[in-house]
């Protein structure tokens, strides 16, 4: 069944856009409709292979360039694409949603040439996945005041702390780490945002229970154990985490 979407938003939707809408709502139709109250009542994730399929559609690259194999859309196209997926479950929205709005997008906007080229072809593609590592235990969101730090130790930066909160941490790749890099600096201007991949064997995971919405969707806790990276790692510039975020 077909679904009209609002009239005023209606006007400004391309023929390309209402095209990847539908198509959108129809994946959601056959393959989300018939399980995803199965899914809700167990509280179980997302299953991989609807990641997987998700990820062949290209939803994970909607407004990546199509430079590096996006679809190179825009944040109206998110939109829709929230809107049919949302329908049946808001689990399924954010997915896709928060790996290109969190994920994808500081990449894009702060990246390097060398980082964005590593990186972003296998995001468009579903092939990986960032995970954003702003919030904290007991603390929230404080983008100016992160617990976690990064210390300079020689020409390694050693990552300490745990993040919480992170939108889907379990099919994440790579986590980007919002840490105290310069705390005698001023607000603003000493966070640093680093990228780390999630199978480092100092960064741990573990699903967070006990939400009430969501519950399809992976939010997960992350540690970082004395990791050690490079200034190759840092997203954006040194003490400009803030930017970032």
């Amino acid at each position: 069944m077909e679904r009209r979407i609002d009239h005023y938003l209606e006007r400004l939707v391309s023929p390309d856009s209402m095209t990847f809408y539908k198509a959108v709502c129809e994946f959601a139709e056959e393959r989300i409709e018939p399980n995803y109250l199965n899914w809700e009542r167990n509280h179980e994730l997302i299953p991989e292979d609807i990641i997987e399929e998700m990820g062949q559609m290209g939803l994970f690259g909607v407004t990546v360039s199509d430079k590096y194999g996006g679809q190179g859309g825009n944040q109206l196209d998110l939109i829709l694409m929230g809107l049919a997926l949302g329908y049946h479950s808001q689990s399924l929205a954010i997915t896709p949603g928060a790996a290109m709005s969190l994920g994808a997008k500081p990449l894009q906007l702060f990246g390097t040439d060398a980082q964005k080229e590593a990186h972003l072809p296998d995001l468009a593609a579903g092939k990986r996945m960032f995970v954003f590592g702003l919030s904290e235990p007991g603390r929230g969101s404080d983008a100016t005041n992160p617990q976690v730090t990064a210390k300079r130790i020689g020409n390694k930066w050693i990552i300490k702390g745990e993040k919480c909160w992170s939108t889907n941490a379990k099919w994440s790749s790579h986590v980007v780490v919002h840490a105290m890099t310069s705390p005698e600096s001023k607000p603003g201007y000493r966070t640093t945002c680093f990228i780390v991949p999630m199978d480092d064997p100092n960064v741990s995971y573990q699903e967070m229970a006990g939400k009430d919405l969501w519950i399809q969707s992976s939010t997960g806790s992350i540690t970082f154990d004395e990791v050690a990276v490079t200034d190759e790692a840092i997203l954006g510039k040194e003490n400009e985490g803030f930017k970032v975020m």
